[in-house]
C-alpha cells in the first residue's frame, strides 16, 4: 500500500489537471523571450541522462531556466499549507524544494547557470533577468 494520502474525487480530478509544462507563466516568459529574438529549447534536461527538465534551456550558453509554481516549490510569498493530509504534503513539498536545490547544485557543478523564476513574477521583468544572465 502506498503512503500517498487518500483524496476526495474533486481534489483528485483537480490535481490530475495540473500541467507539468506549458503553464501560463512559462508561456508568458517564452513569448517575451521570443519577442526579444532569443531562441531556446523547451522542457529539456540540461545534462544528458538527467531526468530533471528545465522549462527553458540555452545549451550553448549553459543557462537553464525554471519557472517554479508558488505552491509546488514553496514560494516565500505565496506558499500555502494544505489542510487535508498536512503531514504528507509537508514532506512532499519539502522534498520538491530539496530536489530543486540538488538540481541547482548539480548544474552549477557542471558549469551551468540556473535561474529560478516564480510563477507570479512579471514576464517582462523575468525576461530581463534571463537576458542579463545570457549577456554576462
Amino acid at each position: 500500500m502506498s503512503d500517498r494520502p487518500r483524496t476526495d474525487a474533486a481534489t483528485s480530478a483537480r490535481m490530475s489537471r495540473q500541467r507539468r509544462s506549458g503553464t501560463k507563466p512559462e508561456l508568458a516568459l517564452r513569448r517575451e523571450l521570443h519577442r526579444r529574438g532569443l531562441r531556446y529549447f523547451v522542457d529539456r534536461a540540461p545534462l544528458a541522462g538527467q531526468r530533471r527538465r528545465a522549462d527553458v534551456v540555452f545549451p550553448r550558453l549553459r543557462v537553464a531556466v525554471y519557472v517554479d509554481g508558488c505552491f509546488w516549490h514553496r514560494c516565500p510569498e505565496h506558499a500555502t499549507d494544505p489542510k487535508n493530509n498536512g503531514e504528507w504534503w509537508a514532506r512532499k513539498l519539502a522534498g520538491n524544494v530539496t530536489r530543486d536545490r540538488a538540481t541547482d547544485a548539480q548544474l552549477d557543478a557542471a558549469g551551468w547557470r540556473v535561474l529560478r523564476i516564480w510563477e507570479h513574477e512579471d514576464p517582462v521583468a523575468a525576461a530581463d533577468r534571463v537576458q542579463a544572465v545570457l549577456q554576462e
